[in-house]
């Protein structure tokens, strides 16, 4: 073989093997991430895009395929033993680990993102015991419409969010946080009273200088003022599913108030059904319905057609006497029930309506029809 096929066979190989590391995902450039990142920085990069691209913020399939992708770079790079696989055979390498025994590789992205936010914990406690904020309660009315069909809804709440620029430090960089002159990075202080001649008391208390942390800050950051939390606005999805129960909660983990000193609490999204004068009622899975009919419909009968939720048409029909206040089942025109096959039904109120004023021909032909005169009429119609 001469040595420029040799060559030529050396590049084609070389551009193949190009080809596959290109088309492996690179952890590192999904987390936007130099491959020497800290463990730090490693997760305020994911910490970041996994907000960004949560379900609950953007349900688009495009940002969906974007969580799964930053949720396995995470898992992936914040492991060592997982990290150090990586790092040196490549993501193939690593499945054949995984596949070998090495730990088990695509764990529940939702699950990571609970890890690395700290939710989950027991008695008011996030991961590794530090405390969890409160939850923030949410009461939201939508369109009767979204529950019978399903929707997904877009809203946005105010809140206390970690200052991205100095990672909730207040600091302009780390070289300004020194310890406290006045405590001595205890973040307590001995303060003596004078209690009488010669008397004295010594009380421990936390340090005022710099609250009982121990540092304080020399510079602050420019964007939160030494604060740590700026106010912010958080855009969120709101999924309803079809026939979702009236009163339902639905839950966004770590949506609440953000601190440095604590682990976001949730924001809970209690949903109900608007009330519409003249529209649709809801009870359970069963919906109600007034219908209104003439004095002449209510004796001859008549059909009639009502616009269902989702805009089919529903009929409604009588061909004997409607009494006032007569209530038709129409079976399976109701909500869908949740998390089943099926419908409720549809419950309607016949409401009828008569005419301000007769005309004498109408009254007259009434009286005959009915056999009928008012009995102070002093009149006499021949029948």
């Amino acid at each position: 073989m001469t040595n420029s096929l040799l060559w030529t066979r050396l590049l084609v190989i070389f551009a193949v093997l190009v080809c596959l590391v290109q088309a492996a995902q690179d952890y590192y450039q999904i987390l936007g991430v130099n491959r020497n990142v800290d463990d730090k920085g490693l997760k305020k990069a994911y910490r970041k895009l996994s907000k960004q691209y949560h379900p609950d913020k953007n349900d688009s399939k495009e940002a969906q395929s974007l969580f799964l992708s930053i949720s396995r770079s995470y898992e992936v790079l914040s492991d060592p033993e997982k990290r150090s696989i990586y790092d040196r055979h490549g993501e193939a390498g690593l499945k054949r680990s995984e596949s070998n025994g090495g730990g088990g590789g695509g764990g529940d992205p939702f699950d990571v993102f609970r890890r690395a936010f700290g939710f989950g914990g027991q008695g008011g406690a996030g991961q590794g015991g530090q405390r969890r904020g409160q939850n923030m309660l949410a009461e939201i009315e939508v369109d009767l419409k979204a529950m019978y069909e399903g929707d997904s809804i877009k809203f946005s709440i105010a809140r206390k969010a970690v200052c991205e620029q100095c990672d909730g430090s207040g600091a302009r960089s780390e070289k300004d946080i020194v310890e406290c002159p006045v405590c001595d990075g205890r973040g307590i202080r001995l303060v003596r009273h004078q209690l009488g001649p010669g008397i004295f008391q010594q009380v421990q208390m936390h340090c005022d200088r710099c609250q009982g942390r121990g540092r304080t800050i020399k510079h602050f950051c420019s964007s939160c003022k030494g604060h740590g939390i700026l106010d912010s606005q958080s855009d969120l999805v709101l999924h309803l599913d079809r026939g979702l129960p009236e009163g339902s909660e639905i839950v966004f983990e770590g949506e609440a108030d953000e601190s440095p000193d604590w682990v976001a609490g949730d924001v809970v999204v209690r949903v109900r059904s608007k009330k519409v004068e003249g529209g649709f009622v809801r009870k359970e899975s069963n919906l109600y319905w007034k219908e209104i009919i003439s004095a002449k419909e209510a004796l001859l009968g008549f059909k009639h057609t009502v616009k269902g939720l989702d805009g089919h048409d529903i009929i409604l029909s009588r061909t004997g006497v409607t009494q006032p206040g007569h209530v038709d089942v129409v079976h399976g025109e109701g909500m869908p029930i949740y998390h089943l096959s099926g419908h409720g039904d549809l419950f309607v109120e016949y409401q009828v309506v008569f005419p301000p004023t007769l005309s004498t021909k109408l009254k007259s032909d009434l009286e005959k029809a009915f056999d009928w005169r008012h009995p102070d009429s002093t009149t006499h119609t021949e029948l």
